[in-house]
């Protein structure tokens, strides 16, 4: 059995890691780099970097940047932010990336999820999906890294995902928006609905808080990983901890 994967995003804006509630009101935490070395000595899976505005600035993420990341870890790290075509995606991955991950892009020209995945492979593309739930539905939102450039796509939730699986995605970072930040738990009525259609790895995102939170999408939604950011950025939750108490509970867990 494959062990269950415990994800640190970082969302970055010029360098710096910030975080929001509800992909709004954004506080900056700290420098990136530090970030991601200390994350990475305290033994977390996997990192997910998330430039978070570039998408909405019409731009692609630098690669002297990911160049500097893959200077000071030594884990699987992933990298977002206006890759919007394959030589975009070569110069992160030539950088050091072990993986790429496309959002509003991917909804701006479906057919780059294709590009990719038949370029480098499947198992180096992510598509990161930000679903919020209204009255109406579940809806994809694109340009969430920035307040005022946010939309609401013509896609459902459940219809983009089973398009972009189809289309060669390696892994769906499903982004809840409604419970990002909140510290209320992940959204497990959209990840067990994500799970039925995907058949491909699921990665949780919004809303964690403790181990508790945790131990329930993995045990309910069946994910193949879940991951925090304030949580951990505020060291309210302890990777370490995190990893041996859900362990102790059965789960497969890498120490």
């Amino acid at each position: 059995m494959l062990s269950q994967r415990i994800i640190a995003c970082l969302d970055v804006k010029d360098g710096q890691v910030v975080k929001g509630i509800k992909f709004r009101e954004h506080v900056v935490l700290g420098d990136a780099l530090e970030f991601a070395k200390k994350y990475s000595d305290e033994g977390i899976d996997e990192l997910v970097f998330y430039d978070i505005t570039a998408s909405s600035d019409g731009r692609s993420v630098d690669p002297d940047f990911v160049k500097k990341l893959s200077q000071v870890l030594n884990i699987p790290f992933c990298v977002a932010g206006g890759i919007r075509s394959v030589d975009q995606a070569r110069k992160i991955l030539n950088a050091g990336a072990d993986k790429v991950s496309i959002n509003s892009p991917a909804l701006e020209r479906p057919k780059l999820i294709q590009e990719i995945a038949e370029e480098f492979g499947s198992q180096s593309l992510v598509v990161g999906v930000d679903s919020k739930s209204d009255e109406s539905g579940d809806w994809v939102y694109m340009y969430t890294g920035d307040g005022t450039k946010t939309v609401k796509s013509k896609r459902s939730t459940w219809d983009w995902l089973k398009e972009v699986q189809e289309l060669g995605a390696g892994e769906v970072v499903l982004n809840c928006m409604n419970s990002d930040g909140t510290g209320e738990g992940f959204d497990l009525r959209q990840l067990k609905t994500a799970r039925e259609i995907l058949s491909i790895p699921l990665v949780a995102s919004g809303g964690a808080k403790n181990s508790k939170h945790f131990y329930e999408v993995f045990k309910d939604a069946k994910v193949d990983a879940a991951l925090a950011a304030g949580a951990f950025h505020r060291n309210e939750l302890k990777i370490n901890e995190l990893k041996m108490d859900l362990k102790k509970h059965g789960l497969e867990i890498r120490i």
